[in-house]
């Protein structure tokens, strides 16, 4: 009689057991393409470092992977589809990056799809609005940003889509409410470059400040107290030469006193030396 075979319990919220795992010698993780341009570049760097400058996963209480230009692997001998930036909540990097199981975002390693990929359009043979959102649907990721800084797919700078079932529609609003975090386009300079950028931003619409911008925040914060602390001597300053003056004025009035006293002791011992009391009370005088 055959033994029937029992399979171990699997934790689908867990990475799957060893025995489960494919050979990660066969995924190309890094082919050493370059990136496509220096807008793209800079873009991914603002979509990733703000959000570890800042700590937003302490604000989000959630811990949180950003990273830019990362493939993302969903099955033994795909490909991986590479989108400029994701976020994904929940997740943490390995200790270790340099094993090859750690290098990329294997889905099934880290028991989710990320939460966002944002794609950068540079050129119309991308299929940022086709078939790399297709296959994102199909994995399960949560929204997808496609910033078209050229407008080379339409007129439209910014799309955002949400996953509804297994299909994207049109955000409802630049808040991504699974998230915790918005995204919006800010006209300003970046690293010396004076463009129009996709940021991150809170609840309220406020920008996520990048490191070069948290310092400069600290350095005026920094430069307000110096000011104020400044303003506090210089007002004490003039409070204590106030102190001054009216100490010297009160010495003043001691010393007039004093010489008032004195003239008035030199007229009495006058007085007495011509035989008149200067105690006694004076006559009246009558007319």
């Amino acid at each position: 009689m055959t033994t029937p075979v029992t399979m171990p319990e699997v934790d689908p919220a867990q990475p799957p057991p060893p025995e489960y795992l494919p050979d990660y010698d066969r995924f190309i993780t890094e082919d050493d393409a370059p990136v496509d341009n220096f807008f793209s570049e800079k873009q991914q760097r603002l979509l990733t470092e703000p959000l570890y400058s800042a700590d937003v996963a302490a604000r989000l209480g959630r811990p949180l992977l950003a990273a830019a230009n990362v493939g993302i692997f969903f099955g033994e001998g795909e490909p991986a589809i590479v989108p400029d930036a994701l976020l994904s909540l929940d997740v943490r990097l390995a200790d270790d990056l340099w094993p090859k199981p750690n290098r990329s975002y294997f889905i099934w390693r880290f028991a989710k799809p990320p939460d966002v990929v944002v794609e950068i359009v540079s050129n119309r043979e991308g299929g940022e609005l086709d078939r790399k959102r297709t296959r994102y649907a199909q994995l399960g990721v949560g929204y997808c940003l496609v910033f078209d800084p050229q407008r080379l797919l339409g007129t439209e700078l910014l799309r955002c889509y949400e996953l509804r079932g297994r299909t994207y529609t049109p955000c409802d609003s630049p808040i991504l409410r699974d998230v915790g975090l918005g995204a919006r386009l800010w006209d300003g300079e970046y690293e010396g470059v004076q463009a129009v950028w996709l940021r991150w931003c809170d609840r309220d619409g406020h920008l996520i400040p990048t490191g070069a911008e948290l310092a400069a925040q600290e350095r005026q914060r920094a430069e307000a107290e110096r000011q104020r602390a400044e303003a506090e001597q210089q007002r004490a300053e003039v409070e204590r030469q106030r102190a001054e003056a009216e100490q010297q004025r009160a010495e003043a009035e001691r010393q007039r006193a004093e010489a008032e006293r004195q003239r008035a002791e030199r007229l009495a011992a006058r007085l007495r030396a011509l035989g008149i009391d200067p105690d006694a009370d004076m006559p009246e005088i009558h007319q």
